[in-house]
């Protein structure tokens, strides 16, 4: 909802990460479909993502495959409106990631991003396994997802404390927040759901598993 109320209709939104558009293959009652699709409440949606599925997403107006490390097929101060859902955690280069930020980004556009706290239970443990075990552990913890939309993960850009260092206040408006949203990594247990929702309930505000970041470059 939060990404809803920034959106204008002669808005350009760059979906950075898009991938094939998996999260319309796992409905989400907490987050509906039309929260999530953004064709249609603005002037243009841009799609870009080192995975090639993204050339099959199915509410994207304009889709690129890109390679890391590599600037974006954007001209500069294009972009209104970034969106990033669960892909700082796969970010390798923070510096680069934001010098393109700056570069695409018009003054007042908002990057909107949702990832996974370093210091949280799935962050410490996403770390604690190699990255070569991470899509066998994750079909078993998540049954629906596949194997194609499991990538890599470094963790450089995934506290408060990265994002203010990254993104500075003299160019960025900083409004990242963490929290606690519904446990996923529980397969079909509820024994596990429960667990984590009792965690959620009591670590402390840095221990949360999400990282939820609202940046606006400045005017």
């Amino acid at each position: 909802m939060r990404v809803n109320a920034l959106l204008a209709s002669e808005a350009t939104l760059l979906d950075f990460g898009a991938g094939r558009g998996r999260q319309f293959d796992m409905p989400n009652p907490g987050f509906p479909e039309e929260l999530q699709k953004f064709q249609g409440k603005v002037a243009r949606v841009i799609g870009t993502d080192v995975y090639d599925g993204v050339l099959h997403h199915p509410y994207l107006d304009e889709r690129h495959v890109t390679r890391p490390g590599q600037p974006l097929p954007l001209p500069d101060a294009s972009v209104d409106i970034v969106v990033a859902d669960w892909v700082f955690e796969h970010l390798k280069d923070p510096k680069q990631f934001v010098s393109e930020m700056e570069r695409i980004v018009r003054p007042g556009g908002w990057i909107c991003a949702r990832t996974v706290n370093k210091w949280g239970y799935v962050g410490v443990g996403a770390r604690l396994l190699p990255n070569a075990i991470h899509r066998s552990v994750v079909r078993k913890l998540i049954p629906v997802a596949k194997v194609e939309d499991v990538f890599p993960t470094y963790y450089r850009l995934n506290t408060l404390r990265d994002i203010r260092r990254w993104f500075t206040p003299g160019t960025w408006e900083n409004y990242a927040y963490l929290t606690n949203t519904t446990p996923r990594y529980f397969g079909n247990s509820w024994l596990l759901f429960r667990l984590a929702d009792l965690y959620h309930g009591v670590v402390p505000t840095v221990f949360s598993t999400d990282l939820f970041v609202f940046i606006r470059r400045r005017l």
